[in-house]
C-alpha cells in the first residue's frame, strides 16, 4: 500500500483555507479586559496622556462619527456604527461613560473604546447608534456632561453586544439650565 501525498494544487488551496479563516482574527474580540491606558501620544501638535479618572465629570460638546465602518478602534475592535460606543481622547480602553444631552435631558450609557474627538472643545465622539440614542444624530454635535461610570453586568454585557443598556431617566430642567450656563460661562 503506497501513501499518495496530495497534489500542489490541492495544498495550496488547502493553505489558501486556512490564511481566509484566520482573516476573521484581524479584530480584537469585544470585551472588558485587558483594560488599556496607553502611552501619552500627539495629534497636530496636542499632547494627550491617557489616565484612569474614576472621578471623570466634564461638560462640552460631543459629536459623533460613522463612516468609518469596518475600521479598526484604538481598543483593536471592530467599529460598528450602530453600537453605542465612543471615542475619549484619554480615559482608559474600555471605560463606560453616561452622556447627558443638554439639549433634551436625555441620558444614556456609552462603552468608550476608541480615540478622539481631536477638535478643540469636543470632549466626546459619539458612534452614530449612541448619537441617536441621544437625540444628536441630526445636529451633528450638541452640548453634553459626561462622566464616567460603573455599569452593572447586565448592562456592560448588552453594550459589548451592540444593544443600549438599560434606559435612565432624563435630568430635569433646572439641572440642565445650570449645566448649560456653566458651559456657557467655561466659554465652550
Amino acid at each position: 500500500m503506497s501513501l499518495q501525498l496530495p497534489s500542489p494544487a490541492f495544498a495550496l488551496a488547502a493553505l489558501l483555507l486556512l490564511l481566509l479563516a484566520g482573516c476573521g482574527g484581524r479584530y480584537r474580540a469585544v470585551a472588558d479586559t485587558p483594560v488599556t491606558i496607553g502611552r501619552p501620544y500627539v495629534v497636530r501638535g496636542q499632547t494627550y496622556t491617557p489616565a484612569r479618572a474614576p472621578d471623570y465629570d466634564m461638560l462640552g460638546r460631543a459629536s459623533w462619527y460613522g463612516a468609518e465602518s469596518g475600521d479598526r478602534t484604538a481598543r483593536g475592535e471592530k467599529f460598528r456604527p450602530g453600537w453605542i460606543t465612543a471615542a475619549h481622547a484619554t480615559l482608559p480602553l474600555p471605560s463606560y461613560v453616561e452622556v447627558t444631552s443638554l439639549d433634551t435631558g436625555r441620558v444614556i450609557v456609552v462603552r468608550v473604546n476608541d480615540r478622539g474627538p481631536f477638535a478643540r472643545g469636543r470632549i466626546i465622539d459619539l458612534s452614530k447608534g449612541a448619537a441617536q440614542a441621544l437625540g444628536m444624530r441630526d445636529a451633528g454635535h450638541a452640548a453634553v456632561r459626561v462622566r464616567v461610570v460603573e455599569p452593572d453586568d447586565r448592562d456592560r454585557d448588552r453594550l459589548r453586544h451592540g444593544k443600549p443598556a438599560a434606559p435612565r431617566p432624563d435630568v430635569d430642567p433646572g439641572t440642565l439650565a445650570f449645566w448649560r450656563s456653566q458651559l456657557a460661562a467655561s466659554g465652550m
